[in-house]
């Protein structure tokens, strides 16, 4: 007999529709063909929130979901190998699945040494980074899965499948619903392998971010918080600060370049308009990430512990709440002051003065 899942909820877990992560424990349920085991993180009558054991978010109606019951108080992911288990069944035997630290990478076959090697590299760099700097990283709660495609086609058929939104410049993505980076190897393409390297660098930066408490997962920052960091990541400077320590080396030059172009040829917002909103990314996304990473390389360069409390502050806010543009402003000025007009101008000044 088929039973009502939110019903079953209030009955079985202390009534708040908002609960810490896994304080709910562990349930079991079928929906759209699958077999679920997750904690759920959010329910009403319209939908539930479930985190499952692998790390994916699922979102679903609770009057679509059959054969659920209450498994285990606690909630536990799965380990790396049964992760490489499931991972090796879902993409089968044209692909190998290696593990290196915290990631476990999906490849093409006889690439494993390369692939899962640079993730592991890139996560311990970019902790070594953050824990330089102060910011107290939380432990990844689920082993880091990316998946490299040997084609560009393979690659878009997959984020078809996911039902990802993607332009067909893009080169790579990571998935907030999935928790997975998703890349094609454009080596393959008769592309430079710098392209490649930027595109990896940029979303794993992303996926150790939200899995670290850098950036909150379930209430995400601004869009130009995100992307700023992403583009930082980019340069070697950053991605390997213990071996290239000038500031040169940590300048995206490309975005440099592009941010100063915008300025000199546009109108442009205020600043307290462009942190305010994620519209620009919508309007022109080329000038939005370029400005997100000026912005961003300005602060954590002339002012790193000011942004590593306001990363930490982002971070914090309530699960499913949205952040609206009066409370980003307010946010941003008990960070870095409230005369943004001088803010701006020292802004665009070091900008300048950058070669």
């Amino acid at each position: 007999m088929r039973r009502y899942l939110f019903a079953l909820l209030v009955a079985i877990l202390p009534f708040f529709p908002i609960l810490p992560l896994h304080a709910a424990g562990t349930i079991e349920l079928d929906y759209a063909g699958q077999r679920l085991e997750g904690s759920p993180l959010q329910w009403s009558n319209e939908s539930v929130h479930l985190l499952s054991r692998d790390g994916r978010w699922w979102t679903f109606p609770p009057s679509e979901a059959e054969n659920f019951r209450r498994v285990s108080p606690v909630f536990n992911s799965f380990s790396q190998g049964e992760i490489r288990g499931r991972l090796q069944r879902e993409f089968g035997r044209r692909f190998e699945v290696t593990a290196a630290g915290s990631y476990v990478v999906v490849h093409p076959a006889g690439q494993g040494a390369v692939w899962a090697t640079r993730f592991d590299q890139l996560n311990r760099s970019f902790r070594h980074y953050f824990t330089a700097r102060g910011f107290q990283l939380q432990r990844a709660r689920f082993p880091l899965v990316a998946i490299v495609f040997a084609t560009r086609e393979e690659f878009f058929q997959a984020a078809r499948r996911e039902h990802a939104t993607i332009n067909p410049g893009v080169l790579g993505y990571y998935s907030l619903a999935t928790n997975r980076v998703m890349i094609y190897d454009q080596t393959q393409q008769g592309r430079d392998w710098s392209e490649n390297a930027e595109t990896i660098t940029h979303e794993a930066a992303h996926q150790s971010a939200f899995n670290t408490g850098v950036h909150s997962r379930f209430s995400p920052p601004p869009r130009w918080v995100t992307e700023g960091l992403g583009v930082m990541f980019e340069t070697r400077g950053v991605w390997n600060s213990r071996r290239y320590t000038k500031r040169s080396d940590r300048i995206q030059h490309r975005k440099l370049a592009a941010f100063r172009r915008y300025r000199n040829s546009q109108p442009t917002q205020s600043l307290a308009e462009w942190v305010s909103s994620d519209r620009p990314f919508r309007a022109n996304p080329q000038n939005a990430y370029a400005q997100a990473w000026a912005l961003s390389f300005y602060l954590s360069e002339t002012q790193p512990r000011k942004y590593i409390r306001f990363l930490a502050k982002t971070a914090s806010r309530p699960d499913f709440t949205r952040y609206r543009g009066p409370e980003r402003l307010q946010d941003f000025r008990a960070a870095f002051g409230q005369d943004l007009t001088m803010l701006e101008t020292r802004f665009l000044r070091f900008i300048a003065e950058m070669e």
